[in-house]
């Protein structure tokens, strides 16, 4: 059993390679950037079989802990299967056999065979359902399942699933209503429940209330869940925070008044464990930018390793006009504030940070100096809470950081703006907020998405809602804008990233999309944004899984790819970046994660994390 959490040394920018020449932001490419050791998880290999047209795809992760020569032989029952050691990927395709059939790996290393790997997980269907407990509706509402977060809750290390319950009469911040509450619950991969939070009449259920963050706050190889409570939340143990009779909802079902708290719950059991005042309180609602309660209420919530070892919490209130974001640290049983930054404090108010952000954030090393910043929509705050750049081009509704260009070093950022007289999208060094090009303004651009869906440009592509046609990283129209602006997923065996929008999968062409997966008696979440529970390399090896509800929903359906591919990459869990961005894919309109090495068309020897130590037990 693996205890603790891993210390990794990962590798933000991977080996570059030539630029294309329909890429003239090309240059020459700096030298890879080291990470400081950071602290991540010690996991299991994550084995699966998925069955698909009379055989099995048997893939598993390669961990950061593994030597780079690291070898495999795969066994179904105690018989070895491949003919030789498996050096030059983590899959095998395993023909004409039943989708029951039972497999387990070993690593060799030196030529010895390693420990058994658990067993894997089968896809018999391809796919695998997990059981959820569907909690009773009140009066005209029931619930669905909504987003979901994963982490190793028990310290056994596999990924267990974190479940937020969304009432059918939820209700976005600018609508009048009262809501059912919002309901958390703790899965094993098994569907054992392991506990579940409701967090009260005093927390109003939609997008914009409740972000959760999952995580090994503290080091000790179990994650915490970390989230806004409130009088009347009652924890996986059946206690009470604060004033179980508390009622602050006003006609309109708004709470504008009574106190509002942060809450450090045990992943274990689901009992809180620290309870402090949430930062900032709301004071005066009017303050905010309105006076019935709509701005005062968008809240944003992060993991950030603003040491460069150890991660934070990150928690927000407010993008329209004021805004505040707190770091806090969980560590050896204490909750603790390390900074708070305000565009109203002496320092910063009039500097041009207020009314940046969006309807998510995005956290990553930009300086490139080892430790993260918080990238908020049009503005970004570096890890020590000071002001870091901001482009004053205002609130948007989708962002995206990553490593966009394996020409150049360091992250890319691209962003849309909701604002009439603003661009309508950018592509910014996220660095120093250098606007490297733009598009024109267009009135309200909801949707905008940046990765390499095309092998026939190197580099990622950019599209949004308001522009016509997709773009490479110098800007330069390179032709047909994909059918939807929404998810990004690798699913097939290349490299490219795939287009995720509500229950299918799409392989872009630049004559027409290709469908690669329609879930099977499945259902999107989040209305017209049509997001799954959630996406990421949650199992196997480095391609994503998607998880979607049942349409009954009895289940989380999970969905691996059946593809061969003759890619080894670190699982994505091990780059910091992609985990934090797992973190908060369920933050308000929620966004894919992405990797902070170029993994596209035309990209280098992928990086290697190295392991340095273990600490907790």
């Amino acid at each position: 059993m693996l205890m603790g959490a891993a210390v990794l040394a990962g590798v933000l920018a991977a080996p570059t390679a030539p630029a294309a020449a329909d890429d003239p932001a090309g240059a020459p490419a700096a030298a890879d950037v080291s990470v400081a050791a950071s602290q991540l998880e010690n996991l299991d290999r994550g084995l699966v079989s998925v069955h698909s047209g009379g055989n099995n795809l048997v893939s598993w992760r390669y961990l950061a802990t593994d030597p780079d020569n690291v070898a495999f032989n795969v066994y179904r029952g105690s018989v070895k299967v491949n003919d030789q050691p498996i050096t030059g990927t983590t899959n095998f395709l395993h023909r004409d056999v039943p989708n029951s059939a039972d497999y387990r790996v070993r690593a060799v290393v030196g030529g010895a065979e390693q420990d058994w790997s658990p067993h894997a997980i089968q896809f018999r269907a391809g796919y695998y359902d997990i059981p959820i407990q569907q909690p009773p509706g009140g009066s005209g509402y029931t619930y669905n399942a909504n987003d979901a977060s994963v982490g190793d809750l028990n310290g056994d290390g596999q990924l267990d699933i974190v479940l937020k319950w969304d009432p059918s009469n939820s209700q976005d911040n600018a609508n009048d209503g009262v809501t059912g509450t919002t309901i958390i619950d703790g899965y094993t991969l098994a569907g054992q429940r392991l506990w579940r939070i409701d967090l009260g009449r005093n927390i109003r259920s939609g997008a914009h209330y409740t972000q959760f963050q999952v995580y090994d706050y503290d080091g000790d190889g179990s994650a915490e869940v970390v989230m806004k409570t409130a009088d009347g939340t009652v924890d996986g143990t059946g206690r009470v925070i604060g004033n179980a009779s508390a009622d602050y909802r006003n006609s309109a079902g708004r709470v504008l008044d009574g106190p509002e708290f942060l809450t450090v719950f045990n992943g274990r059991t689901g009992a809180a464990m620290a309870t402090v005042d949430y930062v900032p309180a709301r004071g005066s609602v009017s303050s905010w930018g309105d006076n019935y309660g709509n701005r005062v209420d968008r809240f944003l919530a992060g993991t950030a390793y603003l040491d460069g070892s150890r991660p934070s919490i990150i928690m927000a209130r407010g993008y329209y006009t004021r805004t505040v974001i707190a770091a806090w640290d969980w560590r050896d049983g204490r909750l603790t504030r390390r900074w708070t930054f305000d565009t109203n404090s002496s320092t910063n108010v009039g500097q041009g940070y207020d009314g940046q952000g969006s309807h998510s954030l995005s956290i990553g090393d930009v300086d490139g100096d080892g430790r993260d910043e918080i990238v908020y929509g049009a503005m970004a705050v570096d890890d020590n809470g000071s002001r870091l750049w901001t482009t004053r081009t205002g609130h948007g509704d989708a962002q995206h950081l990553g490593n966009f260009n394996p020409n150049t070093s360091g992250l890319d950022y691209f962003k849309v703006s909701e604002s009439s007289g603003q661009p309508s999208s950018l592509y910014i060094n996220p660095a120093n907020g250098q606007i490297r090009w733009q598009t024109a303004a267009g009135g309200d651009n909801g949707r905008g998405v940046a990765g390499n869906i095309w092998s026939g440009s190197v580099g990622a592509q950019m599209w949004s809602s308001r522009d016509g046609q997709l773009r490479n990283v110098g800007g330069q129209e390179i032709g047909r804008k994909p059918s939807s602006t929404n998810f990004l997923v690798w699913w097939d065996g290349d490299p490219v990233r795939e287009l995720l929008d509500d229950t299918r999968i799409d392989k872009y062409g630049p004559s027409g999309d290709t469908r690669l997966l329609t879930g099977s008696g499945v259902a999107s979440n989040n209305g017209t944004k049509a997001t799954p529970v959630l996406s990421g390399d949650i199992l196997g090896d480095w391609r994503e899984e998607v998880i979607w509800r049942t349409s009954n929903n009895g289940a989380l359906r999970i969905y691996s790819t059946p593809v061969e591919t003759d890619r080894k990459i670190t699982t994505l869990l091990h780059d910091r970046m992609y985990r934090t961005g797992l973190a908060w894919q369920n933050t308000a309109y929620n966004q894919p994660p992405h990797t902070s090495f170029y993994l596209g068309q035309g990209m280098g020897t992928p990086p290697r994390p190295t392991a340095l130590a273990a600490t907790g037990g």
